[in-house]
């Protein structure tokens, strides 16, 4: 019985700290747009880049690892 003394504060502040963050993001805006961003990740918004980007050759050389032939090398091995 003695935890409900307990419990019933702790809730009533949950509550409010819940009710409170709420009340702040309607009034910062984050509910102001529900359908937009669902439909922007449709749509390419930068044409440029994907044309520019054909035009240049790939930045991306493939190196060849380190020689490891003595590691693995007859005479290294015992």
């Amino acid at each position: 019985m003695d935890i409900i003394y307990i419990l019933v504060p702790l809730s009533i502040v949950l509550i409010s700290i819940a009710t409170l963050i709420f009340f702040w993001a309607v009034r910062s805006g984050q509910f102001d747009d529900l359908e937009s961003p669902a439909h922007k990740i449709l749509f390419d918004d930068d044409p440029e880049e994907t044309t520019a980007s054909a035009d240049k050759p790939p930045s991306t050389t493939i190196t060849p690892p380190p020689a490891a032939a003595d590691a693995t090398s007859p005479d290294k091995l015992s």
